[in-house]
């Protein structure tokens, strides 16, 4: 989720940009540039955006990599600037995987996908897994997706049970406003958590009728000078922090949970 500020970035902002920023700001040697590229030759993926370290969605301190396009439109996103199919960016998903082996070495829990709908690109969402998984040697990094599709849905479709193949968990299912919860990382209680591997079941299976706890979104400044904010918010906290922004004098302009 997005929205410009009006004014300058506070310092709180400034401090996180300098101490928490992306990995895709470090260069990769050439013969890390060269294994990315064997990894996934020619790949493509259109994205919205990237950001190390995201501690909101999954355990741990993740890269979080968002897919641009959806195509379900679930009414109360909060995210609608991912779900144009022509936004976003396009890069490749050996750079993506470059972000992911320095997030490794920045002591990286795991990477989380999300958009947007990964499954709009399946061959991208496969070879990006694919890779991540083929990097992690024996660290307990684990993989986890989000999509709106349904367990079915993606039984239904070879393409897109092939695409998560080697994802460690998912969380599967549309966004419902009218159906509110408060379980971990899930924005309504249709959405289920679904661990797929061992190493996926000993990080999730405690999750899968836990309570959110604690913080639920952080925020991170774009290049852009957006104030991207990561997270499931849970109901009212949007319109909350508009409010309290706006009585600290801030005002956020075209925020990505409202329409145009």
């Amino acid at each position: 989720m997005t929205g410009t500020r009006d004014g300058e970035r506070d310092g709180v902002g400034r401090r996180r940009a300098e101490t928490e920023s992306a990995p895709e700001a470090q260069s990769a040697p050439e013969t890390e540039q060269a294994a990315e590229t064997e990894r996934a030759p020619g790949v493509v993926a259109r994205i919205n955006a990237t950001h190390f370290p995201v501690t909101v969605l999954g355990p741990g301190r993740r890269l979080g990599v968002w897919f641009q396009g959806c195509p379900l439109a679930c009414a109360g996103c909060m995210s609608r600037h991912t779900w144009d199919p022509e936004g976003g960016r396009e890069v490749t998903v050996a750079h993506l995987l470059g972000l992911w082996r320095r997030a490794l070495a920045a002591g990286a829990d795991g990477l989380t996908v999300s958009g947007g709908e990964p499954l709009t690109q399946p061959a991208a969402l496969a070879a990006l897994l694919a890779g991540a998984a083929g990097e992690r040697d024996e660290a307990p990094a684990d993989l986890l997706v989000y999509t709106g599709y349904t367990e079915g849905e993606l039984a239904a479709d070879p393409a897109r049970e092939a695409a998560v193949r080697d994802a460690d968990a998912l969380i599967t299912g549309r966004y419902v406003a009218a159906r509110p919860t408060d379980l971990a990382w899930r924005g309504s209680a249709n959405q289920r958590l679904l661990p797929r591997t061992p190493l996926g079941a000993a990080r999730y299976a405690p999750h899968r009728e836990r309570r959110a706890a604690g913080r639920t979104l952080q925020a991170a400044p774009r290049d852009d000078d957006a104030l991207a904010l990561i997270g499931v918010p849970r109901p009212g906290q949007l319109a909350a922090l508009e409010a309290r922004l706006r009585a600290a004098g801030t005002a956020l302009t075209r925020p990505s949970w409202r329409a145009e």
